[in-house]
Parts: C-alpha cells; structure tokens; sequence
C-alpha cells in the first residue's frame, strides 16, 4: 500500500511539473554593443532587420480604346467606321528628407477611319505631355520648387474643308514639335495629400520662360503659333500658375485628375494663355474603366482657320468619351 501511494504521488509531482514547464516564458536578455540594443535568447542574438526605406514611387497606366460599325446594305443610311484611341501615362516620384522631385509623362493617339470619305483615315488625338518638378520644403506644406513642363505633338495635323469643284481640301496646320512648348518656372510650391491618396499641387511663378518652338519651315515661314515669319522659336518671360490636381477621389472607383496652366507674358501682361485638361475615371473592374477626357486651350497668338477660310482668336476644345481597356503597373 505504501509502495503504491509512493508511486501516485511521484507520478503526480512530473505531471505538476509537466504543467509548469509548459507556462515557463523566457524572457531574453538586453545587450548594449557599442550604443545599439541586441536581445540575446540564451546562447543566441535576436536580430531585428531593419526597413528599408523606400525613396521612389513608380507605376502608370495603358489604355485602349476601339470602335467598330460595319454596314452593309443598311436601309436607314451610313458608313462603315473604326475608331481607336490609346494612351500611356507613367510617372516617377521621388522624396527623401526635405526634398522631393515629381515627373510624369503622357502620350495619347488616336485616329478614326470612314470608308465613304476622302482621306479616310484621319488624326483624332494626339498630344505628349512632360512635366516635371523639384522641390525643397521650407514648411509642412510649402516648397520652393523649379518646374519644367513641355508640350508637343507625334505627326501630322490637317484641317479639311470643302473645295470649289466639291474635292477636300486637306492643309497642314501642325506637325510635331511644330508647335512645341517648353516653359519653366521657379517659385513657391504648395502640396497637399489627402486622406484618399488624392494630391493637390499649387506653384506660382514670377520667374517663368515660355518658348514656343516651330520646326516645320512652311509653318515656320507662315508665322504660325505666334512666331516671327522664318524664325523657330519665340522666347517670353512672365508669370504662371499651375495648379494640379492627381486622383482625387470623387466617390467609390471614381477619380479626378486636373491639370490648369495659366502664363501671362510681362510684355502683355494680363492676356493669359490657358491650357486646362480634365480626365475623370470609372473603374469597371481592374481592367475594364470608362473615361471622360476633356481638354481646353486658349492662346491669342494663335490663329484657327474657320471654313470660310478666314483666321481668328477662340478657344480650343476637345472632349473624349472613352470606355475599353485600363491597365495600372
């Protein structure tokens, strides 16, 4: 009997134990080497690695947009057509301490095609967008900035009109580089982020050089877009404001994206040229959005032939409705 109480009460010590050592916490140790704390776990050093810090911010977009209508034999009338429109738009930013450096290129095309037309296939779209900007905070919200911002176009522009005999008329009005814009500016930058994600970027500039290039000789030697017949640039100095607007979100998938460009040559002054554009997107899905593109441009230097084949001041607009392929990297 003694034998067997002996036995249980052994048996119930290890189980006691047992449970103990399950509870056990171990507690690691505290080194200082050389003012950096390590934490030692027994024979062992608990090392945690550090973050790397991430200084730039990369990605973009491609979208692709196409229409097709084929008609044969169609008793309410019309033409076959086949519209597409495309565009890439990446940008590179970059911030580390007090410093901070935003670029962002856009490039957009697009043509349509009627079968029942001269010069069936005829430009719709086409713009390239440069623009970059560095900055040094001197508050939380304010930077002293430089900004470099150019504008252009891939080929060739025509206007088309009615001729005498009932032949379209087809006129070069544009070329690439012809015209081009190339403006920097220098001053006062105010940025903002929201809790969205969405950025405003405010810079005004009293310090601004504005060139407008013009390549094409014929263009060149018309005095078009404003410079001296024969010559390929027309330098300016004035003041600007320009004022971004980047994912702001409007509601659930739906972004805005602005861009407002004012200058007003010293020379001038008060007569701004005016370069506003506006992109609001619909995502669908993760590859499927529908886009509203708008773009509005004024410049008095600039002359738009009208059909009666007269020249005159007025506002450029174009407006884009888009609904096809979004792809985000």
């Amino acid at each position: 009997m003694r034998r067997l109480l002996f036995l249980s009460g052994l048996l119930f010590l290890c189980f006691f134990q047992g449970l103990r050592a399950q509870d056990i916490q171990f507690i690691p140790d505290t080194v200082l080497i050389n003012g950096d704390t390590l934490l030692m776990l027994g024979d062992s050093v608990l090392i945690e690695e550090p973050k790397k810090e991430i200084f730039w911010k990369t990605g973009g977009n491609y979208n692709m947009n196409i229409q097709q209508v084929t008609l044969s034999n169609w008793a309410a009338g019309g033409s076959s057509s086949f519209a597409l429109n495309t565009g890439v738009s990446v940008f590179a930013n970059y911030k580390k301490d007090n410093k901070v450096w935003d670029t962002q290129l856009n490039v957009n095309l697009g043509f349509s095609r009627q079968s029942d037309r001269q010069y069936q296939t005829r430009k719709t779209n086409d713009n390239f967008t440069f623009v970059s900007n560095y900055g040094r905070e001197l508050s939380k919200m304010l930077y002293l900035s430089t900004q470099l911002d150019a504008r252009t176009q891939l080929l060739e522009g025509f206007k088309y009109s009615a001729g005498s005999d009932g032949e379209v008329l087809r006129t070069k009005i544009s070329d690439l580089l012809s015209p081009g814009y190339v403006q920097s500016s220098t001053g006062l930058n105010y940025r903002k982020t929201y809790e969205r994600k969405g950025k405003l970027s405010m810079i005004i500039s009293p310090f601004t050089g504005r060139f407008t290039i013009v390549m094409n000789d014929s263009l060149s030697n018309a005095g078009a877009f404003g410079v001296t017949p024969g010559e390929n640039v027309r330098a300016e100095a004035g003041m600007s404001l320009a004022t971004s607007i980047t994912d702001f979100v409007l509601m659930e998938n739906i972004t805005w994206k602005a861009d407002l460009n004012l200058f007003s040559n010293y020379e001038s002054f008060g007569n701004m040229v005016v370069n506003f554009s506006s992109k609001i997107q619909m995502k669908v899905n993760k590859y499927i959005s529908t886009r509203i593109e708008t773009a509005l441009i004024y410049d008095e230097n600039v002359l738009i032939k009208q059909d009666d084949g007269s020249s005159k001041q007025a506002i450029q607009l174009q407006n884009l409705i888009n609904f096809g392929v979004s792809l985000d990297f």
